[in-house]
């Protein structure tokens, strides 16, 4: 599922990273790493906070341009961006608005289409719980 991620990343990643002048090309490969794990870590935090029917909401109506888990995502790569590689604030936010909403909307489509597996919402919880059976947690909720 990272490794598809990953992939998800680098190819929304074209005005936002790769085109972008204020980017160093030494970085482009790195900050496509950060972007992925920025995601990862934002989903994984649902489960820790253990906010597992947010996480199940979010993937149910993509309606996610408001949506928290979005803004968690964008301001955690922002904010990678200005510590880590010097980007201005504005610029990390407007690199981070660029890349990341596109990328997690893409990821909620292909989950729901079936067209990639491993984004499919049983088998991306198991990843994100460490492999964790959460087919049996599911089925509970939904007659919940």
């Amino acid at each position: 599922m990272f490794e598809k991620l990953f992939m998800l990343v680098k190819n929304n990643a074209g005005m936002a990273i790769i085109d972008n002048p204020e980017i160093p090309v030494k970085y482009h490969e790195a900050m496509i790493n950060e972007a992925s794990s920025s995601i990862i870590e934002v989903l994984k935090g649902q489960l820790e906070n253990g906010k597992l029917k947010d996480l199940i909401k979010y993937f149910q109506f993509p309606g996610i341009y408001n949506n928290p888990l979005i803004n968690s995502a964008v301001n955690k790569f922002a904010n990678k961006l200005n510590n880590y590689y010097g980007l201005a604030p504005e610029e990390a936010l407007t690199t981070a608005k660029a890349l990341i909403p596109p990328v997690m909307q893409e990821m909620i489509q292909q989950s729901k289409s079936g067209q990639n597996n491993d984004f499919a919402l049983g088998k991306l919880l198991s990843s994100l719980s460490g492999n964790y059976n959460i087919t049996a947690l599911l089925s509970e909720l939904a007659v919940a």
